[in-house]
């Protein structure tokens, strides 16, 4: 008789320059069942990230070395990790710009570590995608959707990656083709709070899929905008 390999505890990694933070992070997170990796800099962040394949990835944006939105962006565009800026500013605009640039959530220093362990499982839970009955794989136009491997398989063979963030949208479509999904839906479905911000965040997601699925943004043809309703995905869907 074989006994199953229990999955290792999901892995988060903090990249924040101010070692207090490193530390209370760590404690709080590794004291929540996490497993973590801390990095004081981008460089050292960037070059440890292919191994480390996190589930999620905290970010200040205030590093010394990097642009924090910057990278932000690019972990949304080639990480399937989720993205949960940390940052001391709390303008607005700040906020509105990380949700667009990929991040999936937005906490403001100074913050309690337990609110950020509530939001860490927040995300995995809205994430997860090998829980019973539910597929990982879906064929669509000639593409398919490896959402285990957060990869596109573009007809030709070239494989294209997207975020979490994006992989919760395009799920979100494929679960209901050729139906009218609302901004209330998304909304519910994704979580956020509703409002000018969450809008401009789904616009930049459904925005990068388009790209990636080689859409014509002028006419798209499988992800149609309902003007003042939402969008629509059309076409057919097969899931395994």
């Amino acid at each position: 008789m074989t006994t199953a390999t229990p999955s290792p505890a999901p892995l988060v990694a903090i990249l924040d320059d101010e070692p207090q933070i490193r530390l209370m992070l760590t404690d709080a997170l590794a004291d929540a069942g996490f497993r973590t990796a801390s990095f004081s800099r981008a460089t050292e962040f960037e070059a440890a990230l292919p191994s480390l394949m996190p589930a999620i990835c905290l970010v200040d944006l205030g590093l010394p070395d990097k642009d924090g939105l910057a990278l932000v962006h690019r972990l949304a565009l080639e990480s399937g990790a989720a993205i949960i800026i940390i940052s001391g500013r709390a303008q607005v605009q700040d906020k509105v710009t990380g949700l667009e640039l990929g991040a999936d959530d937005y906490i403001i220093k100074p913050f309690d570590p337990a609110e950020v362990v509530a939001r860490a499982r927040a995300l995995l839970r809205r994430g997860r995608t090998e829980r019973p009955g539910h597929r990982n794989t879906a064929r669509f136009a000639g593409w398919t959707a490896h959402f285990d491997r957060f990869t596109l398989e573009v007809p030709d063979g070239e494989m294209i990656g997207f975020s979490q963030a994006e992989s919760e949208v395009l799920r979100l479509f494929l679960d209901a083709p050729n139906r009218l999904i609302t901004r209330a839906q998304m909304q519910e479905s994704l979580g956020g709070a509703a409002g000018e911000s969450f809008d401009r965040a789904m616009d930049v997601r459904v925005s990068r899929l388009r790209t990636k699925l080689r859409e014509d943004p002028k006419n798209p043809k499988l992800i149609k905008t309902i003007y003042g309703a939402g969008y629509i995905f059309l076409g057919q869907v097969e899931w395994s």
